[in-house]
């Protein structure tokens, strides 16, 4: 049996003001014709299906009609789980009437893990769809305090279940998955809590012989070559800009016998920087060799102020989305900057608000103001993350 993994499409991205879907779109034609190449049965989509909870328009078109054709026209199981980016009610509903279509959506974790009992010559496959959850959201189903620990809540969730491990297994997780002291590689488009407290180490799915992972945005492995982030289809912030792209395309035959073959995906326009004097930058024989239609961060490094530097680049390179200003004066100012920057890094919500405060009105919060603030930065956190 062959599966094709999918994660984090966030369809309806925006990127500096610029709509990606045309991008998106573009990208889900490719899937579908490696789909057809490499004869796919079965496609995983683990989170993030849509950027944010409530998607414009196009992009719900945009997933209805990629469905349809891998559905009605191309006859493939299609398997979705919730990430950290979509509403659990709008992604779920009607799951249970698309399921006669060989549609399977689980949006919210129930109690038990959802398992999709499947066959092929080599026997029964199962598929375990875990969505995105939070120790709060799980807490109920549980006599163990979770300490709001997410390591400490999907090992009790997956520790819950018989896994047959006579038999093969699939698991389908959007969580930050860690692999001992080892964290993927992620990128300034991923925010992340710090302090260890959202990792999910790749040990508790040890018992499946496939872990089928969304949230981090670069393709790679964590811990084993079975367990996958497969990453955004697409680049979505220029510290992607270095990425390779790719779709896990993955082989499953008898058990313990796993092929995993990684086809790499070519973008509509690429994300890419220029560096340079602006008139180097603007000259033929350098733009003439790449698409000047790529997304484009131009690095300007001229010490003489540019008018209209923003125009300039764009009469040449339509899809510039930023211009940054590099020379003597900006590097030594950024050091500064820099200094300035990590110190507010290392101070929490509640630190930084105390010092705006006492900026704004020259006296310190008390105590009854501070546990209001506490209590208002964890209702924002939690209706954000």
């Amino acid at each position: 049996m062959k599966i094709l993994h999918l994660a984090d499409l966030h369809l309806g991205k925006i990127l500096q003001e610029q709509s990606l879907i045309e991008d998106q779109e573009y990208m889900l034609k490719e899937i579908i014709e490696i789909i057809k190449n490499e004869n796919v049965e079965i496609v995983l989509i683990s989170g993030d299906v849509y950027d944010r909870s409530v998607p414009p328009a196009e992009a719900v078109n945009l997933l209805d009609n990629f469905l349809k054709i891998l559905i009605k026209e191309l006859k493939i199981k299609v398997f979705i789980i919730s990430g950290n980016h979509d509403s659990k009610d709008r992604l779920g509903f009607g799951s249970k009437i698309f399921e006669d279509e060989g549609l399977y959506i689980e949006s919210k974790y129930n109690g038990n893990l959802r398992k999709v009992e499947l066959e092929d010559s080599y026997g029964k496959i199962n598929i375990y769809m875990l969505p995105f959850v939070k120790p709060i959201e799980v807490k109920d189903f549980f006599e163990d305090d979770l300490e709001n620990n997410y390591n400490t809540a999907i090992h009790k969730i997956i520790e819950k279940e018989k896994i047959n491990k006579d038999e093969r297994n699939i698991i389908m997780v959007h969580q930050f998955v860690t692999a001992g002291t080892i964290e993927p590689e992620r990128t300034e488009s991923e925010i992340l809590s710090l302090g260890g407290i959202e990792n999910v180490d790749v040990s508790n799915f040890d018992d499946f012989d496939y872990v089928a992972i969304g949230h981090v945005h670069r393709p790679q492995q964590i811990g084993r070559k079975e367990a996958r982030y497969a990453g955004t289809m697409l680049k979505y912030s220029f510290s992607e800009i270095n990425h390779n792209k790719s779709v896990p395309v993955i082989d499953f035959k008898e058990k313990g016998n796993i092929e995993i073959n990684l086809k790499e995906l070519i973008p509509l326009r690429d994300m890419r920087e220029i560096k340079g004097p602006i008139e180097e930058l603007l000259k033929k024989e350098n733009y003439e060799l790449g698409n000047v239609n790529d997304y484009i961060k131009a690095v300007i490094t001229n010490e003489e102020t540019i008018y209209d530097a923003i125009g300039q680049i764009r009469r040449i390179y339509p899809n510039t989305l930023k211009i940054e200003i590099r020379n003597s004066k900006t590097i030594n100012g950024g050091q500064e900057q820099d200094l300035n920057l990590q110190k507010v890094k290392r101070k929490s919500e509640l630190e930084l608000f105390e010092d705006f405060y006492k900026s704004q009105n020259n006296v310190d919060l008390d105590e009854k103001q501070k546990e209001i603030i506490k209590d208002i930065i964890s209702e924002v956190k939690d209706e954000t993350d």
